[in-house]
Formats: structure tokens, sequence, C-alpha cells
């Protein structure tokens, strides 16, 4: 019985981690305060949909390949928004520091 509960609990994190690697990569910045991370934001979304097409076109036959260059630029594109939100921060402080 002791078994059956640890491999449940391990198939749940082994889900919530595969749930959270999955996420798309979504265009979240905003472009009047970061045009240039925006754009890359932009791109990084459009490389997903490119790497998605052609897991599609090659019946997702590319030995994970395909799936882990979609996890990277799920990775790219929170490291991204980590940027913005950090010089998001920095500019609040530099504006609070005059005042």
């Amino acid at each position: 019985m002791k078994k059956i509960q640890v491999f449940t609990a391990i198939c749940c994190a082994l889900v919530f981690c595969v749930v959270t690697l999955a996420q798309e990569p979504v265009q979240d910045i905003d472009k009047k305060l970061h045009p240039n991370l925006a754009q890359a934001q932009l791109l990084v979304v459009q490389a997903n949909q490119a790497v998605a097409l052609a897991q599609k076109d090659n019946a997702y036959d590319m030995q994970g390949h395909a799936e882990k260059a979609r996890q990277l630029l799920a990775q790219a594109n929170q490291e991204l928004k980590a940027a913005a939100e950090a010089a998001n921060a920095a500019n609040a402080a530099k504006q609070k520091a005059k005042k």
C-alpha cells in the first residue's frame, strides 16, 4: 500500500513538472516600455510555433529534440519577462530616489 502512495506522489510531481514546462511562450512584455525585449519575445513565440508545426509535419518523430527546443524557448520567454520586470523595478527605484 505504501508503495502505491509513493508511486502516486511521484506521478503527480512529474505531471506537475511537465505541465509547468509545457507552457506555451506568450507575448506579455509592454512594447512601449521595452521594445527590444518585446521584439525578442515575439520571435520566441514565432519560433515555438514553427517548431510545433515541424513536430506535426514529422509526426512527432524527432527523438524528443523538438520538444526540448520548445521547452528551452518557453524558458527563454520566461527570462525575457523577468528581464523586463527587473528593468521596471530598477526604473521605479530610480524614480523613487529622485523624489
